[in-house]
């Protein structure tokens, strides 16, 4: 059957239109609301009808190009939405008379309820807590007496139900993964790249996935779920009851019946056998990738940083030596010690290296006007001036870190470091990044590190020999 056999001629053409589309689905979404607390899906019409209203009037919005939407009145516009919603045509409501009062009912039809929910979902997916399935099909199967009367629906058809609902969910977490990574190689900011990370970090979706990844790791109940599954399809008085169930059920013979729980049995001990362990692997890949894009994403917004803050550094120091008072000299260095290294350079390295930029030429001389600052305002720009320098996960903090981490050994591992909190973990990877330029030879080792949550690949620094 096809989809526009199954419903109204104009049940999708409210939402395409370009200029009404958006107010007939806040509509929609207004009338599904009212039915929240309700015990069903069938309320006054004048209650809809007002709810309608104070949307409208509140919201100010008025339907273009429909004749009978051409009022000023709230409430006359909020009577024709719901007759329009009415119609046949549209069938997302019904308008019923009640049995005892008389009085005319709006009832959300079944479809309009679909569709109503579909929107929701559409603009603030629930999201999935993935051991759940994984729980319940260990406790449905754990337990016969749950299932025993009608084993193809309380049995087999949940099973399959949850196994096909996880599968779902992981493929979409693997793709918002790469939304993610998308984002990331997108980053324009060392600050945006560090929310990236943080958000990433903190993301519900990574709790939920470490949770069946480690405490509700479906390895623990895996054996014991296929292997009822084989029983039951091995028993000839379970596959029994379960054909019969199946039948009953769903009307089909017995042939077509037998194919459909055969379908059911193998796609799901395919799933939990095979594809869950694939689907893991891409998750797990593409987080392995994200970090990685991460620490690169990093390293190249410090190379290709344009050199501002040299610029800066080059006029202080022109300011100090400018400055004929020796005592005031040494003041002015003590104050900007903390910001800028303007007289020693220790070394260079290859994050040293720039090419020319383009040189801007000054065509035209103009005259300004000098602006007198005070000494309040003097020590607010500096002090501000000390908050942007600072840096914490700056190549000079990050080896002062790992040596102190260190503790005098010759290396280190991520295993040895901290990583209790989002911030620990991206002082590690800055560590990581940094290693080479700091004195370190990085070597990448085998698996991943795990704590509160949070993911890192391996590594160890090793002090370079001099």
């Amino acid at each position: 059957m096809n989809l526009f056999d199954a419903v109204p001629s104009n049940f999708f053409n409210l939402l395409s239109s370009q200029s009404n589309g958006r107010i007939y689905s806040d509509c929609l979404q207004v009338i599904y609301r009212e039915y929240e607390h309700e015990i069903s899906y069938r309320i006054s019409r004048e209650r809809i009808r007002d709810a309608l209203a104070v949307y409208l009037r509140e919201a100010d919005v008025h339907i273009e190009n429909d004749p009978e939407m051409q009022n000023d009145n709230a409430g006359d516009m909020a009577s024709a939405i719901l007759r329009k919603f009415c119609t046949p045509e549209v069938g997302w409501l019904c308008d019923e008379i009640d049995d005892v009062t008389y009085g005319h009912n709006i009832v959300m039809t079944e479809q309009g309820i679909l569709l109503a929910e579909f929107l929701q979902q559409l603009m603030k997916p629930e999201k999935a807590e993935f051991s759940s399935y994984i729980f319940d099909i260990y406790n449905r199967l754990h337990n016969e007496k749950q299932w025993g009367d009608n084993p193809y629906v309380n049995a087999l058809e949940a099973v399959y139900r949850n196994a096909r609902d996880l599968s779902r969910a992981l493929k979409r977490l693997s793709t918002f993964i790469r939304d993610i990574i998308e984002r990331m190689v997108k980053e324009q900011t060392l600050e945006s790249l560090t929310n990236n990370i943080l958000e990433y970090c903190n993301g519900d979706f990574i709790k939920e996935y470490a949770r069946l990844n480690k405490q509700q790791n479906i390895h623990v109940y895996r054996t014991f779920i296929v292997t009822k599954l084989k029983d039951m399809e091995n028993s000839r008085r379970t596959y029994n009851a379960i054909l019969d169930s199946c039948m009953k059920e769903t009307g089909l013979d017995q042939e077509k019946a037998e194919n459909l729980i055969i379908d059911k049995f193998s796609l799901t001990k395919k799933f939990l056998q095979d594809d869950y362990d694939n689907i893991m692997k891409d998750i797990q890949h593409k987080i392995t990738v994200y970090m990685q894009i991460a620490v690169g994403r990093a390293r190249f917004l410090q190379n290709r940083d344009p050199n501002t803050r040299g610029y800066i550094e080059q006029v202080m120091h022109y300011l100090i030596e400018s400055e004929e008072d020796p005592e005031m000299k040494e003041s002015i260095k003590m104050d900007l010690s903390d910001l800028f290294e303007v007289n020693e350079y220790f070394f260079i390295d290859t994050s040293s290296l720039r090419y020319p930029g383009r040189t801007n030429v000054i065509r035209t001389s103009e005259e300004v006007e000098l602006v007198s600052i005070t000494e309040e305002e003097k020590e607010e720009g500096l002090r501000l001036q000390k908050e942007a320098a600072y840096d914490p996960y700056s190549k000079a903090a990050m080896k002062a870190y790992i040596l102190d981490q260190m503790h005098g050994a010759a290396d280190i591992t991520s295993d040895q470091l901290p990583m209790g909190k989002p911030e620990e973990v991206l002082a590690a990877l800055s560590a990581a990044a940094y290693g080479n330029e700091n004195g370190f030879e990085v070597e990448v080792l085998e698996g991943y590190r795990e704590e509160n949550h949070l993911r890192l690949h391996r590594f160890r620094l090793q002090k370079k020999e001099i």
